[in-house]
């Protein structure tokens, strides 16, 4: 904290009432060190209430804490010394004062630094809630859309088997909207890519073969689990996919080609 932050806080306060932990004390005492203004608020607060207990009590004299102490010891003793002398008990009684004084304000400091801290707790709580009440708002529209193209009659269904000599039970479905330049790829049919892999699809032109590159199957274009949307590709007449190097590659790896189907009109 800059040294406004430290003097706002309360810390000061309860460092020179002995009431705070022992860390935070720690950090207090270097930011008097480094910080001449938060030195000069503690000799401040010092003063204040060496003031107020003054107010409040009547001068001690020479008495000190000990005396005090013994003094108060001594007065529950039945058989009274003629030697010693009388008792100062206004004295005594507004120190006795000032100290319960000075204890109820550290300990309202203290009440008041655990309500801060409880209050910042509950701060982070509520972003917390309020970021994945964001996440489920935005995922459950992003389902809602694909819920949407299922339903459509805009989409036509393509079903991309696998091939045969690499992977024969992986497949893809794709929902097309050719009047817009709109695909919806459902990936589920095809394995977990390895580390380092990733899957690109590919659109084709089939006489002469001229594959283009529709993008990368990755969290960017996911639209719902396994779920994903490729716009603003070439007129297609069939469909491929290929696992390829993170990143992709400019043209597709025939020996890694997993599903392939052509797009009948």
């Amino acid at each position: 904290m800059n040294p406004e932050e430290i003097i706002t806080s309360g810390n000061l306060e309860m460092y020179v009432c002995g009431a705070l932990p022992p860390d935070e004390a720690l950090e207090v005492e270097k930011a008097i060190q480094d910080f001449p203004e938060v030195r000069h608020e503690v000799e401040l607060i010092e003063q204040s209430l060496l003031h107020l207990a003054e107010t409040v009590a009547p001068p001690v004299q020479e008495m000190n804490w000990t005396n005090i102490l013994k003094a108060i010891r001594n007065a529950s003793n039945k058989t009274e010394d003629p030697k010693v002398r009388s008792l100062n008990w206004p004295a005594i009684t507004g120190w006795a004062a000032a100290i319960l004084f000075m204890g109820g304000i550290m300990w309202m400091l203290k009440q008041t630094n655990d309500l801060n801290n409880s209050l910042q707790v509950t701060t982070t709580e509520n972003t917390i809630l309020r970021e994945e009440k964001s996440k489920a708002e935005s995922q459950l529209a992003e389902n809602n859309e694909v819920l949407e193209v299922l339903r459509s009659k805009d989409y036509q269904v393509y079903t991309l088997p696998g091939n045969q000599a690499v992977a024969p039970e992986a497949f893809a479905k794709v929902y097309l909207n050719k009047s817009e330049n709109i695909a919806y790829i459902d990936t589920k049919g095809l394995p977990t890519p390895p580390r380092g892999k990733v899957y690109q699809v590919w659109s084709l032109k089939m006489e002469p073969l001229t594959p283009t590159s529709m993008g990368l199957i990755s969290t960017e274009n996911e639209m719902g689990e396994g779920i994903f949307k490729f716009v603003n590709f070439p007129d297609a007449e069939a469909f491929g996919i290929t696992l390829e190097p993170e990143g992709g590659s400019e043209t597709p790896t025939m020996s890694q080609l997993y599903t392939l189907g052509v797009i009948t009109i």
